[in-house]
């Protein structure tokens, strides 16, 4: 061969080469696009979801475009590396981001028509793609995007380390199924964090990198796994694991624990959706270092709440135990009656009233509205059957059924509403909006309000302690009246007792509050000033607006389970009124504090009025509408509350106090119109203090993890002998009626 023929043979060898140099070098000029500047190649960007903390550390929830958590790089297990890098680059630690030997083998595998050579693409190359380039299906532009793909790939290896950029492989890849990156996959399709991966899992995650769509256990699991032993085939072929522990694993069955991510799931539910919107208020006020403002979704915020993990599941499996149970009873009580749940004086125009404020406050009126649908439509749409599914407490039910009778299905729930909270920090334990977010999203606890009865009357006596009366002061139990003329009423009121009990003979206020007597809560309003007893209100954290009127001290009026849950803890805190708090500390995704909270306080009431409300309260548990928490329930430790019922039984309550927590509950049909039709089970007693009996019961069989103690309060000597009295008559039978 001739030296010129010489010179043509190697012309066309490397002129595929000299070409492919001269591109690369056009491309990094900017001649087929721009390419990322430094300071994007220093902060990539990432959509990371905000994660919602409990205070012993357990992610509650997130709030995401991508549900997207950072993980670090001790986080991950050495097996997830491992299968990585045999799968996807084994010469990942050798090559500097684009491999000259991957790509001079997958050039000539094409030249000789053999595909299965293998492909080019590093790792790093993949980073790059995801976080700077965006996808061509095929032909020249996918050309150009290659050739961006290799520029950026060597520029990340000069800016990063090998572990930054694997880091930030696997927290970019999207897993499907609202699983993005590691951190979210392992919890999605495990539910567990990625350290605790066993190998064969890490093996599922990294086959899915080829195609998660494709290779996806949750729908095609035998595919799945035949590309988890190629994983495995790979990681025995680069020595990463041995033959006999590749034999073992690649006839294990792949086990899910599935749980995608949702809002409507988890725990605390109803609190992330109350501090979703707070979040978005504080975003709107908070700017970063380039000025602009927080993004709730996507910057990676932590936000750390007050919520202790174990006593919000302890509550919400306390809320689905009775509340199940006393669904039952409600069915059963009404069974037989034509219109149930609503009472027989109410007419069928009335119900129908009812269902028709239902329709018009649901989501599905209010879009059909936005959309343009006139009012006749929209009635049609709503009784016309469709595919739904349906709330149970034995689990959801698929079924066809109107819009409009599905609401009429829905008026038969009892809901409730607990918060509980440590009354000397304010920091909020526990927080259940409701019986089940996903088909009621009302908030009870702090959106709800509902009229509060007997509840109220710890807030007369304590302004009735405060301005000189004892424990052992005595009233006659005789009706007290209010007259129109100096009440300014529209005519007289006389407040009348659930019973007859002690008529006319002296009582004492601690018996008048452990037995929930209208008349002596009565008579200590009238003494003291309506005008007052609202004052002494607004003084332990009730915001809500109170009418200054006579039957303001039997809690005609609505308030919030929050609100009494506050007031309630200023007793405890000896006088203190501290406000709940849900939130300790917001943090940006690297961990910097971005803000700290406290709670508001002030001081309500003397240290020895609070004192001895505490003893009074103890004296409604120990042998008053409160007792069947000991009787039943088992409870020797000390600890009082107040139950409450409203007319009609339209609403039952109990409040909680033990050193440690205070606890609040609501319980009630979301329609006033629907409700027990005797006392005796629409009583607070029967509706709402049997979930803060389960929920302590289970918070003291956990004190090792709770740290909640059944410890006593701390109540001076001088306070209790306050309590010895000598009196004309007193109460010697549990009344639990309020």
């Amino acid at each position: 061969m001739t030296r010129k023929n010489k010179i043509l043979l190697w012309g066309i060898i490397l002129s595929p080469f000299i070409i492919l140099f001269g591109l690369v070098q056009l491309t990094a000029l900017g001649l087929f696009g721009d390419l990322p500047a430094f300071d994007q190649l220093e902060n990539p960007k990432n959509n990371l979801a905000t994660e919602i903390i409990s205070e012993d550390g357990v992610v509650l929830g997130k709030y995401f475009f991508e549900n997207r958590s950072w993980a670090r790089h001790d986080e991950l297990p050495q097996s997830l590396i491992d299968a990585v890098l045999a799968t996807e680059d084994v010469r990942f630690n050798k090559h500097s981001g684009v491999d000259a030997r991957a790509l001079l083998r997958a050039i000539f595998g094409i030249f000789i028509g053999k595909s299965s050579s293998g492909g080019a693409s590093t790792i790093t190359q993949q980073l790059a793609k995801m976080l700077f380039t965006e996808q061509p299906s095929s032909g020249l532009g996918r050309v150009m995007q290659k050739l961006k793909e290799w520029i950026i790939a060597a520029q990340l290896e000069r800016h990063y380390t090998k572990d930054e950029i694997l880091l930030m492989y696997l927290n970019k890849v999207d897993w499907v199924n609202n699983a993005a990156g590691i951190k979210s996959a392992a919890q999605v399709y495990f539910n567990k964090k990625p350290i605790d991966l066993k190998l064969e899992e890490s093996a599922v995650l990294v086959g899915m990198l080829k195609n998660p769509s494709l290779y996806n256990p949750n729908r095609r699991m035998n595919l799945t796994q035949q590309r988890r032993n190629v994983v495995l085939s790979q990681m025995n072929r680069y020595d990463f694991i041995s033959d006999s522990l590749f034999d073992t694993l690649k006839s294990l069955p792949i086990i899910l624990d599935f749980k995608m991510a949702s809002h409507n799931e988890g725990p605390a539910p109803y609190l992330r959706e109350y501090l979703r919107e707070e979040l978005k208020k504080w975003c709107a006020n908070n700017t970063k270092a380039d000025g602009s403002n927080y993004n709730a979704y996507a910057d990676g915020l932590k936000v750390h709440t007050t919520i202790n993990s174990r006593l919000q599941l302890f509550a919400e499996e306390a809320m689905k135990v009775h509340i199940s149970s006393l669904q039952k009873e409600f069915y059963k009580h009404w069974k037989g009656f034509e219109k149930a749940p609503y009472p027989n004086n109410f007419n069928w125009e009335q119900i129908n009233k009812i269902i028709d404020e239902g329709m018009r406050r649901s989501d599905r009126y209010i879009k059909l509205k936005k959309a343009g649908k006139s009012e006749t439509e929209i009635r049609k749409i709503f009784k016309t059957k469709i595919p739904m599914t349906l709330f149970s407490w034995d689990g959801e039910i698929d079924t066809i059924l109107s819009p409009r009778d599905s609401i009429k299905y829905s008026k038969f729930f009892i809901h409730s509403g607990m918060m509980s909270m440590d009354p000397k920090t304010g920091h909020v334990k526990a927080y259940v909006g409701g019986i089940n977010y996903k088909h009621f999203k009302y908030d009870h606890v702090k959106l709800g309000k509902r009229q509060v009865g007997s509840t109220f009357k710890p807030f007369v006596y304590a302004l009735a302690i405060q301005e000189g009366f004892s424990p052992c002061s005595e009233v006659l139990n005789i009706p007290v009246v209010f007259d129109k003329e100096s009440w300014g009423l529209g005519k007289i009121w006389i407040p009348k007792n659930s019973g007859n009990e002690l008529a006319n003979t002296w009582v004492t206020l601690k018996s008048g509050l452990a037995n929930s007597i209208n008349t002596i809560t009565a008579y200590l309003l009238k003494e003291l000033g309506a005008h007052a007893v609202v004052d002494m209100a607004k003084k332990i954290g009730i915001q809500s607006d109170i009418s200054p009127v006579p039957s303001v001290c039997l809690g005609v009026f609505d308030l919030s389970v929050y609100e009494m849950v506050g007031a309630y803890s200023t007793f405890v805190n000896k006088g203190i009124w501290t406000e709940p708090i849900f939130i300790t500390r917001i943090e940006d995704k690297n961990g910097v504090i971005l803000e700290s909270f406290s709670p508001k306080t002030q001081e309500a009431m003397s240290e020895e009025t609070a004192n001895v409300m505490v003893k009074m309260l103890q004296g409604v548990v120990d042998g008053g509408t409160g007792s069947r928490l000991r009787h039943k329930y088992g409870f020797t430790n000390q600890m009082g509350g107040k139950t409450g019922t409203t007319q009609n039984q339209s609403d039952g309550w109990f409040i909680g106090i033990t050193p440690k927590l205070v606890t609040g509950v609501w319980t009630g049909c979301d329609d006033r119109a629907a409700h027990f039709r005797t006392v005796l089970l629409g009583q607070g007693a029967h509706m709402a203090l049997p979930v803060f009996g389960e929920y302590m019961k289970r918070v003291y069989a956990d004190t090792a993890k709770s740290g909640i103690l059944p410890v006593g309060f701390d109540i001076p000597i001088e306070i209790n002998e306050k309590f010895n009295c000598v009196s004309n008559s007193q109460i010697t039978e549990n009344n639990e009626f309020d």
